[in-house]
């Protein structure tokens, strides 16, 4: 008995060792990826900072920084990955839709389409802000080390940002279907060897409608999350 008893000790004492160093493998790879992506969009920031300066105008700004935003925002699928293996607490399905919804921007419709320059600057202002907000956040809470500022910037800039971003994004979708409805680009029109239609048109309108329910419960889960961790409030969420 007493030699049973020995080996769970053992045992459990081998599984707490295995805990503690994988728990400090995940903090440890986070604050790097976190640190990191605060570097990225602070060196976006700049580099946009400097073209206005250097130009007087926001005309060609998208192109000169596209290579960094498009590298930045494919990275970002690793943050997918953190969910699905259980590194953070955020579900795979919320960040998966908002990491590809701007991939998606990036690759598919500011890259490949003529766009509005005023609406393409206007998102893209708000993601560098929200991201760099975003990852130092992350970055001092996982030091255990979180200034008070940066906490209230992650959750009270969002009610004004969030929104504008929706705003550029949508204007950009919108501004860009004339073109997409005269080139045909990426659509499939039959007969052809696949026997598949697809109307990247048609797609970009349904891509536009689907911001109707999906803005409104990730604006009101962050309004949920600010109470929550600015006020104290005890949040009951329903089970989805």
């Amino acid at each position: 008995m007493a030699s049973s008893e020995e080996d769970g000790s053992v045992e459990e004492k081998e599984n707490n060792n295995k805990k503690r160093s994988k728990s400090a493998f995940v903090t440890a790879w986070l604050t790097f990826y976190n640190i990191a992506m605060t570097a990225g969009w602070l060196v976006l920031a700049i580099a946009m900072l400097r073209f206005y300066l250097q130009r007087g105008t926001h005309i060609g700004l998208y192109r000169s920084i596209s290579r960094t935003l498009k590298f930045f925002q494919t990275v970002a699928l690793v943050e997918v990955i953190h969910c699905a293996v259980g590194m953070v607490r955020t579900s795979v399905i919320v960040t998966g839709v908002q990491v590809c919804s701007r991939i998606f921007m990036v690759w598919f419709v500011t890259n490949s389409i003529k766009q509005n320059e005023e609406s393409v600057v206007l998102f893209l202002v708000v993601w560098t802000v929200t991201e760099i907000t975003r990852y130092s956040f992350y970055t001092f809470n996982l030091l255990k080390h979180l200034p008070y500022f940066i906490k209230w910037a992650r959750y009270n800039m969002f009610i004004v940002m969030y929104p504008l971003g929706v705003a550029g994004e949508l204007m950009t979708i919108y501004t860009a279907l004339p073109y997409v409805r005269r080139s045909g680009m990426f659509s499939m029109r039959l007969p052809n060897k696949y026997n598949v239609s697809f109307d990247y048109y048609i797609f970009l309108i349904i891509v536009m409608l689907s911001y109707i329910p999906l803005f409104p419960q990730l604006y009101f889960h962050m309004l949920r999350q600010r109470r929550k961790v600015l006020h104290g409030e005890v949040i009951v969420e329903k089970d989805e």
